[in-house]
């Protein structure tokens, strides 16, 4: 499996999971800081690996930044990403059953080597299932709604 894996800073936790994946043997496809080693703005980054995971040129990605929040809110602006925010393993098999995530967003500021395994076991054992279904179905109508409609800067 192709995996993009990103950030905005350069953390420890990034090389671990970079190191995980591919022992695990799957293709990492980095991005940002994971790539660059420099820091990049986490929007710009988001954009970039989720476009990859959007446009099928990866499987799926792993995200991260100093809470996970930013590169996760930017991740879901990218069409056909379902980013999910999770800081256990439970929340991990949570957002790959009933919303179908495609994109994992992770803290660098609070992920522990160990606490990675135990997630990346997770997202890989957990595949999309039909019990989140309908509810991705009313998501992407959401998601078609709201295309093209110009929001305010600011709000």
């Amino acid at each position: 499996m192709q995996v993009a894996v990103c950030s905005d800073e350069p953390y420890p936790v990034n090389e671990v999971v970079c190191q995980l994946l591919e022992r695990q043997n799957h293709e990492v496809r980095r991005f940002g800081a994971v790539l660059t080693g420099t820091e990049q703005p986490w929007a710009e980054v988001a954009e970039a690996a989720g476009l990859a995971v959007a446009n099928g040129e990866v499987d799926e990605g792993i995200f991260f930044c100093w809470s996970g929040t930013g590169i996760c809110m930017a991740a879901n602006k990218v069409h056909g990403v379902r980013a999910a925010l999770c800081s256990d393993p439970e929340q991990v098999r949570a957002a790959r059953i009933w919303n179908h995530a495609n994109v994992l967003c992770l803290s660098n500021r609070t992920l522990s080597e160990d606490m990675a395994k135990e997630m990346l076991a997770a997202w890989f054992e957990t595949e999309p299932g039909t019990q989140g279904a309908a509810g991705v179905a009313v998501l992407r109508a959401v998601d078609a709604r709201q295309r093209g409609r110009v929001v305010q800067a600011g709000r």
